[in-house]
């Protein structure tokens, strides 16, 4: 049995290229924000203070001179979490929420030049969604463009290199007497789109030939299945290995898969869930739960065979049973993975929490426990 006690937090560097199959057009920084269209703002800001551990960071709204939209912007470690309310019943924000429910609009890509990320992606065939512009004021200037991805999804390109403000102009600093502390939350691992039967290859080679990522792994149907649901993804990755985008897309199955479910819910494709690493799940977990975090339940009998399947861990398999953790392990380590329900009303996003060990896979260890306990949560909706 192999002993994995001394592996340690895996660390990303936006200098090293990991994977070296990833093209170098278009290089990428990090995560800068994701941003939600939500119903109300506010009470969504207080949600994530309170269940994820989140700090005010920056607002825009009335005060600020903003007339047709609010936004609350959160941050935890390298996470920034933008939620922004409309005041326009006629707004795109408003027809988004009402197609979509409360769910992600941007995923926002910290770049070294916005223009030319621009330039290098719609060249490409991406299709144009924000033109190059800036957006200045007394802190400086920050640049920004974007593209459309699948659904109604878009990727903003943010350079603001040249800005020392406390988020973007037209942002004050946002501060109020309830200051919850940190859940140990530090930056966006993988962020999973889900989109229609025939599309994920589409969407695959989208990310490979407009933005330069590599396929680092490919799951079929064999791989991702259960008695009664099935579904296929890809991977993609930057060469840093900063910016992962699995792709699913649903497979024929006996009963209607959770993408199934979320298309059908969501009204079409788009971002299924936020994987956010940590370096002490137990602690994250713990903590999250006692705020009212509810995550899937997984199996005792899952457990049983950990320890043969992963080898000996630093974690005591107890503890992680209490808090129903699961563990995998690939060549390089072992990782510790938990998956939040679904957040919102729909039965569409949700968050992963993932500690990595020296692991870089995804946890294909865990799918038949995971998918069991989503088919679980889907009968008692009636929606399996």
């Amino acid at each position: 049995m192999d002993d994995l006690t001394e592996v340690k937090n895996f660390k990303y560097s936006e200098t090293t290229k990991i994977f070296k199959e990833a093209q170098d057009f278009l290089p990428i920084l990090g995560t800068d924000y994701v941003e939600m269209y939500v119903g109300n703002a506010k009470q969504a800001a207080h949600f994530y203070k309170t269940a994820f551990g989140f700090q005010e960071l920056a607002y825009s709204g009335l005060e600020t001179g903003q007339r047709d939209k609010v936004s609350y912007v959160l941050q935890q470690g390298k996470i920034r979490l933008v939620l922004t309310t409309p005041f326009d019943k006629n707004s795109e924000i408003s027809e988004h929420i009402r197609i979509h429910g409360d769910g992600v609009k941007v995923i926002a890509l910290w770049v070294e030049d916005a223009y030319d990320a621009f330039e290098q992606t719609t060249k490409r065939g991406a299709k144009a969604y924000v033109q190059p512009h800036e957006k200045k004021d007394e802190n400086g200037v920050v640049r920004i463009s974007g593209i459309h991805t699948y659904g109604d999804t878009v990727h903003l390109f943010i350079e603001r290199k040249n800005y020392k403000g406390i988020f973007l102009p037209g942002f004050e600093k946002w501060e109020t007497e309830y200051q919850p502390h940190s859940m140990g939350l530090k930056y966006i691992d993988h962020m999973v789109g889900n989109v229609g039967m025939g599309e994920m290859n589409i969407w695959s080679k989208f990310y490979g030939e407009v933005m330069g990522f590599f396929n680092l792994v490919t799951f079929d149907d064999k791989d991702i299945s259960t008695e009664y649901t099935a579904l296929m993804s890809k991977v993609m990755t930057n060469g840093n290995g900063f910016i992962k985008f699995p792709i699913n897309e649903p497979a024929v199955g006996k009963k209607k898969s959770q993408v199934e479910e979320y298309l059908d819910f969501y009204n079409g494709p788009g971002c299924q869930h936020i994987a956010v690493a940590t370096d002490d799940i137990v602690h994250t977990v713990s903590e999250m739960r006692k705020h009212g975090v509810e995550f899937l339940y997984v199996p005792g009998s899952y457990y049983d065979t950990v320890a043969n399947r992963v080898g000996i861990i630093e974690e005591d398999l107890t503890t992680l049973k209490k808090w129903g953790i699961m563990v995998d392990r690939d060549e390089e380590g072992y990782l510790l993975q938990i998956f939040t329900k679904p957040v919102e009303d729909r039965p569409t996003l949700f968050f992963e929490i993932i500690q990595r060990k020296g692991a870089k896979s995804f946890g294909k260890g865990n799918f038949q426990a995971l998918f069991e306990s989503i088919e679980a949560e889907q009968a008692r909706r009636g929606t399996l």
